[in-house]
């Protein structure tokens, strides 16, 4: 795949700003900054659609991360995977730590037979973190961008909105193929029973409308 030109780089910084701006301010809510001037055709105007469609989808994500809902089921995952402690941020798959969060470490860890580039709160795959930072224009590994990167696979996942509505059970089986650690994940590594993952929502924070633990 072509690397991303100039143009795309200075979006993707411009989205990840309103990134910093939430983070900073809590539950605040970032805005579209990445407009441009308008164009008929040409560069500006090839960089003004993929601009939007940038916008579009980090905004569509970035709301969504000061749910209470959604910020308990962002803690539910990260005790399931081993980081909800302060350095979850900062772990690598088998428990130790790195420091620069200007990009994922992609270095490979052994543990339980499994090599992994898994790092962060959220245990994203080095792989899996390219393709979020494209989508969503997130150009580090702050704690801002891997909660939007998880909200994002979450949304990918077509589970987004049952998180939202309290439907977590349904949202659990969703995504159980993108956390190990989730119940009912196929992947033979070790996972958290349904009541465990709904008792550890609920104790998030989290408002459970969906019960069911079948």
């Amino acid at each position: 795949m072509k690397a991303p030109g100039p143009l795309y780089i200075i979006a993707a910084g411009t989205l990840a700003a309103a990134a910093y701006v939430w983070w900073t301010n809590s539950q605040a809510v970032p805005t579209d900054t990445g407009s441009t001037d308008t164009a008929d055709s040409g560069t500006t105007g090839i960089f003004e659609d993929m601009t939007s469609s940038v916008s579009n989808l980090f905004t569509s994500v970035s709301g969504a991360v000061s749910d209470p809902n959604v910020r308990a089921f962002l803690m539910m995952i990260r005790i399931g995977e081993g980081t909800a402690g302060p350095d979850g941020y900062t772990t690598f798959f088998g428990g130790s730590h790195f420091s620069d969060l200007s990009k994922h470490p992609n270095v490979p860890h052994t543990g339980g037979g499994y090599t992994s580039t898994a790092a962060g709160a959220y245990q994203f795959l080095y792989s899996t973190w390219q393709q979020l930072a494209a989508q969503y224009g997130l150009p580090d590994f702050s704690p801002a961008s891997q909660d939007i990167g998880a909200v994002g696979l979450i949304k990918q996942q077509g589970a987004l909105a049952d998180v939202i509505a309290g439907r977590i059970a349904t949202a659990i089986r969703k995504c159980n193929r993108i956390w190990a650690s989730l119940a009912g994940s196929p992947y033979g590594q070790p996972t958290l029973t349904m009541a465990d993952d709904l008792a550890n929502f609920v104790n998030a924070g989290g408002n459970l409308t969906d019960g069911a633990t079948a």
